[in-house]
């Protein structure tokens, strides 16, 4: 067996660069868009977890005879479907595998879809990539709803019962007064999706996206090195991650800081 990382397969490896600076690019464009897209979808599944949306409440006004007809009623007329529908997606998005998720996606719903061929940036195409941000959008949707909806329940109750004295109807009152506080609070945690998002994406790398992941399995291929370019994934991995996390703590201590004041 020869060495496993050798001063030449690096050199064959880098004169493969323009591969992985293409897969540096497509990742983090990747991985922006998945968290603006989460992140919208993220809030609507929280509103909807959130929401008092009964349309069955007339029934518990019925005039019911016999106790457990009274209480089946009782049980529909409180039923939400706007929390059932998000709460059964988030549990969904939680208990199935990425992968499984993305292959769902991509050979199943995008299967009906025609997607505009066209090159988003230089050798990434809309075909794949797209399919890969609605698939990353949705899964970090779900994990993303858990975060804004403790944030907005973790806003005192009295803050809401102050606006709402002063005149202000419910949905100014969570838009003016309780979103921009719990958006305050769970901003680290947003930023920590970030670096989580940069990481998760290498798996789109399965279904052609052009990514980091991308790069090394057609150098792999063409250069039949296996550890070198690797190796350069890591790097490249761990220069996007460490200081966007360290950029984060750096934001979160100046809040702390604003907070104690």
């Amino acid at each position: 067996m020869g060495q496993l990382l050798s001063p030449e397969r690096f050199e064959t490896t880098l004169k493969y660069w323009n591969l992985f600076e293409q897969g540096l690019i497509c990742t983090l464009l990747l991985s922006a868009l998945t968290v603006f897209f989460g992140f919208i979808i993220a809030m609507i599944l929280a509103l909807m977890r959130l929401s008092n949306f009964r349309p069955f409440a007339f029934l518990e006004r019925l005039p019911a005879r016999g106790e457990k007809l009274h209480a089946t009623l009782r049980v529909i007329a409180k039923f939400n479907p706007l929390r059932f529908i998000a709460a059964v997606y988030v549990e969904f998005v939680r208990s199935t595998p990425m992968l499984v998720q993305l292959f769902i996606i991509y050979y199943v719903v995008f299967s009906y879809i025609d997607v505009p061929y066209f090159n988003i940036v230089s050798g990434v195409t809309s075909d794949r990539f797209v399919p890969g941000v609605v698939a990353l959008a949705l899964n970090s949707g779900g994990y993303l709803s858990e975060i804004i909806r403790g944030g907005i329940e973790g806003v005192p109750l009295g803050q809401t019962e102050a606006a709402r004295s002063l005149g202000l109807p419910k949905g100014k009152t969570m838009r003016l007064i309780v979103l921009p506080q719990a958006i305050k609070n769970i901003l680290p945690a947003i930023a920590n999706e970030f670096v989580t998002i940069i990481k998760e994406s290498s798996i789109t790398y399965t279904i052609g996206v052009q990514d980091i992941m991308y790069a090394v399995t057609v150098v792999r291929g063409s250069a039949w090195a296996i550890a070198e370019p690797l190796v350069i994934a890591t790097l490249l991995y761990f220069c996007l991650c460490f200081p966007t996390s360290k950029i984060i703590a750096y934001f979160e201590r100046r809040m702390r800081r604003g907070d104690k004041r």
